[in-house]
This record gives C-alpha cells, structure tokens and sequence, in this order.
C-alpha cells in the first residue's frame, strides 16, 4: 500500500494532481479541497489511498489526515465507492459534512450527486458515533484567481471528472458566475454546482 507521496507538482487541477517522485509521474485524484490547499504550490506531500479494481488501480490524495480518514470511514460504507466519497468532500466542507450527520440532515447529504435515501441515511447511521467521538474537522480554505475565464475551466475541468455531463457543467458554473458577486471561488462554485446538479 502507499501510505504517502512526496514530490514536485507537475500538473494541478481541481479533480487531479500528477506529483514527480523521483522521476516518476503519479496521477492522482483529489478533492475540490486538497486541490485548495495546493494550489499556488510546486511541491507537495499528499497521503493516499490506492483502490484497486479489476478495470483500474487509483490513486487517491489528501492534504492531510482528516480528510484521508474522513475518505476511509466514507468508503466503509456500503453503497459508497471511492469516487463518491470523492464526491462528498468535494461538495461539503468537513464542518458541514459533520453537523449534516450529527442533525440527521438527510437532504443535505441528498443533494450531494450520487447519493440516494438509502445511502444518505446509511452515512448518517454508520457515521454518526464516529462523529461524535472525534470529529471530522477541517478548515475550508478560498482561493482567488486573477478572472471568471480560469475559474470557469477548473470548476468545469473538476464537474466533468466528477461525473456531470459537459454541456450541463457548463450551463451550471454560467449561471453561478451571472448570480454571485466576483468574490466567489472555484471551490464554492464547484461545491455549488454539485448540489444542483
């Protein structure tokens, strides 16, 4: 297993990172939040998980712990593979994912894409006691870009890889643009484009 990987960031965007090990390119998926905390940065160090399937051998990254062991207790769920726990840490901060359980707040984990009744209400259940004992805490970080334009084709870049079809993605981070003000980051529109979608 690969618990972690140091490098040089070769390429960097919202739903993916290649990191230079030692002359060797590793490709990596991350969340809307890792990518946060990278960007900016030329090199990193990103725990990661590895899932292996007959298909296909992954690679997952996080910033940090929390959110590797946020990921972990996620894809312990039935019902719940590695690319929609993907998706719920890049749709919720780990506050709002945290209070959503401990409330019992089954249409706000609903309205991540992906996520059925039952497999809402098997999160709750299965996460809560976890939860409460320690916690699922992170800071939510913003980032700003110089213009809408490379905004608009991260958060684009990120809603393709996560699932959503182009031309809807596009329609999407459009909409959000013209209704929010010019303080709005690639994060929230990525976070609110999957709750809509």
């Amino acid at each position: 297993m690969i618990a972690f990987l140091e490098g040089i960031i070769v390429e960097l965007n919202p739903a993916l990172v290649v990191v230079n090990v030692q002359g060797v390119g590793y490709e990596v998926r991350v969340s809307v939040r890792t990518y946060t905390q990278l960007k900016g940065q030329t090199k990193c160090k990103l725990n990661t998980f590895l899932s292996i399937k007959e298909d296909a051998h992954t690679l997952f990254g996080f910033f940090d712990l929390e959110e590797k062991k946020s990921f972990l207790d996620l894809i312990s769920i039935s019902g719940v593979g590695p690319g929609t726990a993907l998706t719920v840490l890049s749709s919720l901060s780990f506050d709002e994912l945290n209070t959503a359980i401990l409330k019992e707040d089954l249409k706000t984990i609903q309205s991540i894409k992906g996520i059925g009744l039952k497999t809402a209400q098997r999160i709750i259940l299965e996460l809560k006691d976890k939860v409460k004992k320690d916690g699922i805490v992170g800071l939510s970080q913003n980032i700003n870009l110089n213009s809408h334009s490379a905004m608009r084709q991260d958060a684009l870049a990120a809603l393709v890889s996560l699932g959503i079809p182009k031309a809807s993605a596009e329609r999407t981070i459009d909409t959000i643009l013209k209704t929010h003000d010019s303080t709005i980051t690639t994060e929230q529109i990525i976070k609110i484009a999957l709750k809509s979608a």
